[in-house]
């Protein structure tokens, strides 16, 4: 139910969302060359590498690292309002339809961060879709602690319900910390 759930709301976004779509993107392209989307491999369910779409945030030729290793200077003008209003993740949507991602999950992490990739794989994170948004980012813990974040990820799933999966969706886009 969870699925067919998921995947009827991000078709219904992608469709609702499309306008706010084409409108970052030719934000984007207006201040920056390169693509407006943004491809990048990450870690899936049953540890499987997927290509997560979002809005280019940063500049053009920036290092591939995860978001707590960024420098500030590489977010352009666009990118950091996209960030901040979460707009860079509707292209996460698609992730959603095609079955890479969920709506709600642990978000999903690059290959080379193998520290939490093994504390995520003992504590069966990897049994689930990650998700767009989850537990660990309306509580405001990122990937630099890889063992709590494994911990937070793991305490997602013994509790994971809808009317959870609900709140931590609504705590996202309100931008507040759930309960």
């Amino acid at each position: 139910m969870k699925r067919a759930l998921e995947v009827a709301l991000s078709l219904a976004g992608l469709v609702v969302l499309a306008p706010v779509g084409v409108a970052v993107a030719l934000a984007i392209r207006a201040e920056t060359r390169g693509p407006a989307i943004f491809s990048q491999v990450r870690v899936g369910r049953h540890e499987r590498l997927f290509r997560c779409h979002k809005f280019r945030s940063m500049r053009v030729g920036t290092p591939e690292r995860a978001t707590h290793d960024m420098v500030r200077s590489d977010v352009t003008r666009v990118g950091g309002f996209i960030r901040a209003t979460k707009l860079d993740e509707l292209p996460q949507l698609w992730n959603v339809v095609v079955g890479d991602m969920s709506l709600v999950g642990p978000r999903p992490c690059l290959p080379q961060q193998t520290e939490l990739i093994e504390a995520r794989r003992s504590r069966g994170v990897y049994e689930v879709r990650p998700g767009i948004t989850g537990l660990a980012q309306v509580e405001g813990i990122d990937m630099s602690n890889p063992r709590r974040l494994a911990r937070v990820d793991a305490l997602y799933l013994s509790r994971a319900s809808l009317r959870l999966d609900a709140q931590l969706l609504l705590a996202t886009f309100v931008g507040r910390k759930r309960g």
